[in-house]
């Protein structure tokens, strides 16, 4: 039954690869044709971020050059949910309006770093010479532009959410625990009106060596997540922007707001990945669900990553629930801390169509019903087992 304190999904804005908003996307995803960018960083294929006109949601130039691109990618795509939720430039709306932001560091000084590692080796005292470089060379701003929550800084200058803001760190995690808090705020009447979501720019060098050095990244061409699941498995990255704005069912029928779908249950939790402990995670995450919805018309968006272990467990799980199920990151690439609420976007976008959209792949079957619920699910290449239920509203 209806309650005044369901959280709603109000507004969209998403920006991957397949372009801008949630036409664009649903357009892509039905005549999907993958968007990768193998030549960049050879060796490393990545998902690129679509060619975005920055003043439309970043309209002063300073704004934009002050800006690294993950902000500009977050500070767009909030601008974007809030075009989508109708709330753009309604300063009552936004004075009370929260913010939770999942996001990374910023980016490196490459040609430091690289300067640093090619003379490390050759130093007579490696310590002392890397205590030198990284005081002397260094810039002092480099270090304000990493801060994680600038980019909450940035859509409150930009956008005018003045509300709380809170900003998580911690991978795939944050994503998972903004959302989850932001629904657990709406049910406790904490809040009526959130912006949740996060950014990731895969276009960058130091990241591709972060997750590289892990032996984590996929270094072929083209393949859908189960493609090389079965191949060995690896991450294909990408860039990625999204941001949700969820309020509360009283709140959205008052001002007259369009809902999407309905967050029905969020549900994170975290293992140390031993043998079967994700798989058990998920398990009790699923059974809290039981009886909530129609296998007949439900679908699985799927968080996996590509990383070996974390999507030969999960696929194994999934296959167990005979569900249809979509990778999102074998569209748009796997962008880490606003994955998860890309793929909460995914299922909104085809609740809101009442189907779901065509396979991405050959492991990926039809679903020829009408579509009702969706679980979102969120693993994560290395900790954190999420998973929500989304359903019509």
């Amino acid at each position: 039954m209806p309650h005044d304190r369901d959280a709603l999904i109000t507004g969209i804005g998403l920006i991957s690869c397949l372009g801008e908003g949630v036409d664009a996307h649903w357009d892509a995803l039905n005549a999907f044709a993958p968007v990768v960018d193998e030549t960049s960083f050879p060796g490393f294929p990545v998902h690129p971020m679509t060619a975005l006109a920055l003043d439309k949601q970043i309209p002063k130039r300073g704004d934009q050059r002050q800006m690294e691109a993950w902000q500009r990618i977050g500070t767009y795509a909030a601008g974007a949910a809030l075009d989508s939720a109708g709330v753009k430039g309604n300063a009552e709306l936004l004075s009370r309006m929260h913010m939770i932001v999942a996001a990374g560091g910023g980016e490196r000084d490459y040609a430091v770093d690289s300067a640093i590692l090619s003379a490390l080796p050759k130093a007579e005292n490696p310590g002392a010479y890397l205590n030198e470089h990284l005081l002397s060379d260094l810039r002092p701003t480099l270090f304000l532009a990493q801060l994680s929550n600038l980019l909450a800084g940035n859509i409150s200058l930009v956008h005018g959410v003045v509300g709380s803001s809170r900003t998580f760190m911690g991978e795939e995690s944050s994503g998972t625990d903004a959302v989850r808090i932001a629904c657990a705020r709406i049910a406790a009447g904490q809040g009526d009106l959130f912006l949740v979501g996060g950014s990731y720019n895969a276009q960058r060098p130091d990241v591709l060596l972060h997750y590289e050095m892990g032996h984590l990244l996929w270094k072929q061409g083209f393949a859908g997540v189960w493609e090389r699941q079965a191949a060995g498995g690896g991450m294909l990255l990408g860039s990625l922007g999204c941001f949700l704005v969820i309020e509360s069912r009283a709140h959205a029928v008052a001002r007259g707001a369009t809902p999407l779908a309905r967050i029905a249950s969020v549900a994170t939790d975290r293992s140390r990945r031993g043998a079967g402990e994700a798989t058990a995670n998920a398990q009790r995450q699923l059974a809290a669900l039981d009886g909530t919805y129609d296998a007949a018309a439900t679908a699985v968006i799927s968080g996996a990553s590509g990383a070996a272990a974390a999507t030969v467990e999960e696929r194994a799980f999934l296959d167990g629930l005979g569900l249809p199920v979509r990778a999102g990151a074998s569209a748009f690439g796997h962008g880490l801390e606003p994955s998860f609420p890309a793929n909460l976007a995914l299922a909104a976008m085809s609740i809101a169509r009442g189907s779901l959209f065509a396979p991405l792949e050959a492991a990926e079957a039809p679903m020829a019903g009408p579509l009702r619920d969706v679980l979102v699910t969120g693993w994560g290449h290395w900790r954190g087992e999420a998973l929500a239920h989304v359903t019509a509203a």
